[in-house]
């Protein structure tokens, strides 16, 4: 590598493009990693975050160097939606009666949540990502994309840790952060390059349309399954 890239303003340029991109994008991140952390232990909290948020990242930076292959894959980002649908409803549905699991698979479960949630939603961070590491010098693409990445991680941890002192206090956030969710699924599945057009000849711009229902979708799903779920602890 010729290291006199690094005294070009355009290396800088884009490192500091990239960081602003993940931050911006990273805020639904946050969330489902405050939810799948919400019941464990507070000993056991920061290490799940930690943990999960760094596998995460450097699951990201392994997406983002092919991101702009797999996003033209029809069926991908239709698969992440369902996914998240699955991930909301199931992370409304526990928000109760969890605490008699032991906490190593606690610790387990909630990081395989993160990194699977992470991936899911991804998908649109690592264009962002991606595209600002092309504005600097081509042979140092590769490296602005891990130390971008690396160094959001302090920032996305930060934003997991307050998420979760607020839930806390007001546990409507969980409902709220099941919704949101539901919302990207919805707009990652009219997105989806194999029905994408269809859908725009037969309903124009129907991605808000697409959001409230999986908004709707999550919450309701999640609800009954939170009900019952209760019905059985009280048995």
């Amino acid at each position: 590598m010729d290291f006199s890239a690094f005294s070009d303003a355009t290396f800088w340029a884009a490192l500091l493009s990239i960081i602003v991109a993940n931050i911006l994008l990273s805020g639904d991140n946050a969330v489902v990693i405050a939810l799948a952390s919400r019941n464990l232990p507070p000993s056991q909290q920061k290490k799940a975050i930690f943990w999960g948020s760094a596998a995460a990242i450097i699951l990201r930076v392994v997406l983002t160097v092919t991101a702009l292959q797999l996003l033209t894959l029809p069926y991908l980002k239709l698969i992440g939606a369902i996914l998240l649908v699955y991930i909301g409803v199931q992370l409304l549905a526990d928000s109760e009666g969890e605490e008699d699991m032991k906490a190593e698979s606690n610790i387990w479960g909630a990081i395989r949540t993160i990194l699977i949630a992470d991936l899911v939603m991804s998908l649109d961070n690592v264009i962002a990502v991606a595209a600002a590491a092309q504005k600097g010098p081509e042979e140092t693409r590769l490296l602005l994309l891990i130390i971008g990445l690396a160094m959001s991680i302090p920032l996305i941890i930060f934003g997991s840790t307050m998420l979760l002192k607020v839930m806390e206090r007001f546990p409507i956030i969980i409902t709220l952060g099941a919704g949101l969710l539901g919302l990207l699924a919805g707009g990652m599945l009219v997105d989806d390059p194999a029905i994408k057009d269809s859908i725009q000849a037969a309903l124009g711009d129907a991605k808000l349309a697409f959001e409230v229902i999986g908004v709707v979708l999550v919450i309701v799903i999640g609800t009954i399954m939170k009900k019952r779920n209760a019905k059985k602890h009280a048995a």
